[in-house]
């Protein structure tokens, strides 16, 4: 290592030995350093303080210079390679034979992508795996393009496979009952038979009058769980802030009818009314009126696709989003009675002018007396329009979510972008209801959709109410029903908390053990953990 100074004082070069050791004999950075002093008159003291600095830095300066030719990188510069193996990536000059090793590499990959998978190839299921079989197979730069894609090409497989699974499961946790829900039937059932207090008439006799009274405010539920029904009941009554007006119709099937009478008698929720009663106890509900429901019960292709293998039809190489809707749209429900009760509301409940249809999996949080006074302008359903609104999948439906448009039928009558609605919380006003003609329709599309093999449309009662219910629907404020909770895991909170119905629908009901942690406590402050039948049912309070 020399230091040389120049005559005039204005320069300080120094060499850090190595001799010719760069690319044409070149000098390395650290090989090469030229300190410039000003052009202005240098003294003493500055030199030697100078002196002093360099006298610091010199000692690294050769470190790292030995630390270099130690390494063995002679055919680069030493502040290259010292960039390389120490400093940050800017300090690296670019290398043009790695550039071309890795456009090499993509061109291999791009061929081996327009090719198969050879026959026999060992499908490899971790990475672990996969770094094994190259280190022992030394392979050529094909030779790992190719097992590499085979190996991806059998995750993702398995990865579809595992959610294909998961949507299954949760498609069969959501139709099957949870043995604590069935558990309260059977002893409420059995309390029925053996406890008068069960037994007594609901609503007592001296309240019947009010179940026509119009000046009240009537719900509609139906439905074969007890526990979900009195959530219903119990958070609208809570919630109301005029129970005094409240009047509940309780609909479920005659299976259900004594464990759900016996709940609501033992459990009055006072001063609200609540009226149970058995679809066999409605003398309108022959198989005269409703012809189209033996049509699909007796339908074989219905039978099949409720009932039958739910995998059917179902590809993995379907998104879960579609596979879950496919499987939801099997779920028996939707030929049941109870289902499709909605339509027939006009003439179940004849002296009625207005009522507000729930499903079973709501919750009200928010006084609903303000719907009594909304205008709905002459329509009949007041409902929230589902294409417009901050969750894109939840608030994105039109017809074409519904209904086949691939079909002529369908594509020749209607627009596929037309806004879609919510059934769960619906105002129908009953009385311009019985001026059209919605029941008819809806009876000639379930009819067609039959004759072309369910062709039209798979999912439930929606697609036809969607269009039985054209040019009688007057959208309402999206505050008023917030839907998704059963699907939808990111619902924002906030948004739930100011709703003043929450909907749970979709395959995690807030009952199921698939629910969401975080969705459910809006539904089980509900629920009376401290009742003697959901104690000895063992329903406990998450």
């Amino acid at each position: 290592m020399q230091i040389r100074l120049s005559p005039s004082m204005r320069s300080i070069t120094i060499l850090a030995g190595g001799g010719g050791g760069g690319a044409g004999g070149g000098y390395g950075l650290l090989d090469l350093m030229k300190v410039k002093v000003a052009a202005r008159h240098v003294s003493y003291r500055t030199m030697l303080q100078t002196v002093l600095i360099l006298a610091f830095l010199l000692p690294f300066v050769f470190i790292l210079t030995a630390v270099v030719t130690l390494e063995g990188v002679n055919s680069c510069s030493s502040f290259d390679c010292l960039g390389r193996r120490f400093g940050p990536s800017f300090l690296v000059r670019s290398d043009d034979e790695s550039r071309r090793l890795v456009r090499n590499l993509y061109k291999t990959l791009d061929q081996v992508n327009a090719e198969g998978i050879p026959d026999g190839m060992k499908a490899l299921s971790s990475f672990e795996e996969f770094l094994s079989e190259i280190k022992k197979g030394q392979f050529d730069a094909r030779t790992f393009a190719i097992s590499l894609k085979a190996t991806m090409e059998n995750m993702d497989k398995e990865i579809k496979k595992a959610k294909l699974l998961e949507q299954l499961h949760k498609h069969f946790a959501a139709t099957s009952i949870p043995k604590g829900i069935h558990c309260l039937s059977l002893r409420l059932t059995d309390e029925y038979s053996s406890n008068a207090h069960a037994r007594k008439q609901l609503p007592a006799p001296e309240l019947l009058p009010f179940l026509s009274d119009n000046s009240l405010h009537h719900f509609v539920v139906a439905s074969d769980n007890i526990l979900a029904a009195s959530v219903v009941v119990t958070s609208a009554v809570r919630s109301s802030l005029h129970p005094e007006k409240v009047v509940f119709h309780v609909i479920t099937d005659k299976k259900t009818y004594p464990g759900m009478h016996s709940w609501f008698a033992l459990n009055p929720l006072s001063p609200a009314i609540v009226e149970v009663k058995g679809v066999h106890q409605f003398d309108w509900l022959t198989r005269e009126n409703v012809p189209v429901l033996e049509a699909i019960e007796n339908n074989l292709g219905v039978r099949n696709h409720y009932h039958g293998n739910h995998l059917m039809g179902t590809n993995l190489s379907d998104p879960p989003r579609v596979v879950a809707s496919k499987l939801q749209a099997r779920s028996p429900k939707y030929i049941s009675l109870l289902n499709h009760l909605r339509i027939y509301l006009p003439e179940l409940f004849p002296n009625l002018s207005k009522v507000i249809f729930l499903d079973d999996d709501v919750v009200i949080q928010r006084d609903l007396s303000p719907l009594w006074d909304i205008d709905l302008s002459g329509k009949v359903n007041g409902a929230v329009e589902t294409c417009k609104g901050e969750d894109k999948w939840v608030m994105s439906k039109r017809l074409k979510t519904y209904l086949n448009f691939s079909h002529p039928l369908i594509a020749s009558k209607f627009d596929p972008d037309e806004c879609a609605w919510a059934y769960g919380m619906n105002i129908f006003d009953l009385s311009a209801w019985r001026k059209t003609n919605i029941r008819d329709t809806y009876h000639h599309w379930i009819k067609e959709n039959l004759k072309s093999n369910l062709t039209l449309w798979k999912l439930g009662t929606l697609p036809p109410a969607l269009i039985a219910f054209r040019g009688h629907l007057h959208p309402i404020d999206p505050s008023w029903h917030m839907l998704g909770l059963g699907y939808q895991e990111k619902s924002d909170i906030d948004s739930v908390r100011k709703a003043a119905v929450i909907h749970y629908n979709g395959q995690c009901k807030p009952w199921l053990e698939i629910g969401y942690k975080h969705l459910q406590p809006f539904w089980t402050k509900f629920v009376n953990y401290s009742n003697e039948f959901i104690r000895n049912c063992h329903i406990l309070e998450p």
